[in-house]
């Protein structure tokens, strides 16, 4: 791209800049997010205009973590969950016809302990327009589970497995086109806790990345329709934490204190991105790669976690702050991958402050 010799960007770059601004700001991804990732903030002006209307829709819910589990002994553990085709916010303006394991994106949070033995009920409402089943990573048998939970609309089915092997596994739905329902929001994450537990933490949180193929071009508004074509091309209109741009920001922003160790459970629903997984302003204490919880890293920047796969990432909180989870591939930010954790306490000056010029 040619420049100026005074400096001044030419015509092509200046649409090229406010391009990107139009989809950071319709998408809701936030300007100065965007600007702390070195974008110009310039121009926001439109210039790919569209005839479809914004659409204003509720945001779907959280999901929140289950607590530590304190018994010493295996158990039988019912689970019971039920798909819910919803149609809600995808981003400012946007809505979109989700597929979800009980109304949330991601799935609700599964958590047992090695030993355990597991009877998973998937019921499939009337109302729902396809069929759906449930696939668990953690699961030793056909298909995950996928074969025998296969339920059309006004089904159910229950299966029972053993909670072999310890570890943070995702779960998703497998019926075909099975990156269609993936795409869709129907994934999760479950965890097998080993004998002795985990390292006691002070908070937990759960972020799922997946990735959304539309119609329209990322904050084009209205409710935008499912794209096979850009789904087998690897081409994600979005790419978001926890269902929708903004998810995880603004009031629905993940928190804690200062002096706080903090546990996040992350996974990549997928269905073809991988992610790489850094906290801006944070270094992970302890890793635990592809989700096992044997051997973790220290400190680590970041981690690599593939789609259809999972992590865990334990650290302190020493400064109070925003800091920002991305996918390091951070052209993808832009697309929604971004989400907030606010640190509330005292400033910590031994550690990090502004030097102030004589």
């Amino acid at each position: 791209m040619k420049r100026e010799v005074n400096g001044a960007a030419t015509v092509e770059e200046r649409l090229s800049r406010r391009s990107m601004l139009r989809r950071a700001a319709v998408a809701g991804v936030g300007l100065a997010a965007v600007s702390t990732l070195g974008v110009a903030c310039e121009d926001s002006s439109t210039d790919n205009p569209t005839s479809q209307q914004p659409v204003q829709l509720p945001a779907l819910p959280q999901p929140g973590v289950p607590p530590p589990i304190t018994r010493t002994q295996p158990e039988l553990v019912k689970i019971p969950l039920e798909i819910q085709e919803v149609q809600a916010r995808l981003a400012d303006g946007v809505g979109y016809n989700y597929w979800t394991f009980g109304g949330t994106i991601p799935g609700p949070f599964l958590r047992v302990r090695v030993g355990d033995t597991v009877e998973l009920t998937l019921k499939n409402p009337q109302a729902s327009q396809t069929a759906h089943n449930i696939d668990l990573h953690a699961v030793t048998g056909p298909g995950g589970g996928a074969t025998i939970t296969n339920v059309k609309p006004g089904e159910q089915a229950t299966f029972r497995f053993k909670a072999l092997n310890p570890g943070l596994y995702i779960y998703h739905c497998a019926t075909p086109p099975i990156p269609h329902h993936i795409s869709n929001g129907m994934y999760g994450l479950i965890l097998v806790e080993p004998e002795d537990g985990l390292l006691p933490v002070d908070r937990e949180f759960y972020v799922v990345q997946g990735d959304l193929y539309t119609e329209g071009s990322t904050g084009a508004p209205g409710l935008q329709e499912f794209s096979m074509a850009k789904l087998l091309d690897e081409h994600p209109t979005y790419v978001v934490f926890n269902g929708s741009v903004g998810a995880l920001t603004g009031q629905t922003a993940l928190r804690a204190n200062v002096g706080e160790t903090v546990r996040i459970f992350f996974g990549v629903g997928g269905p073809n991105i991988i992610s790489s997984f850094h906290v801006i302003g944070e270094i992970f204490d302890r890793v635990y790669p592809e989700g096992a919880l044997d051997h973790p890293l220290t400190n680590v920047q970041t981690t690599m976690v593939p789609a259809g796969g999972s992590t865990m990432v334990e650290f302190k909180l020493d400064v109070p702050g925003t800091y920002l989870l991305v996918d390091h591939s951070l052209g993808r930010l832009v697309k929604g991958a971004v989400a907030q954790l606010v640190v509330s306490g005292p400033e910590n000056p031994d550690i990090f402050s502004a030097v102030r010029g004589p």
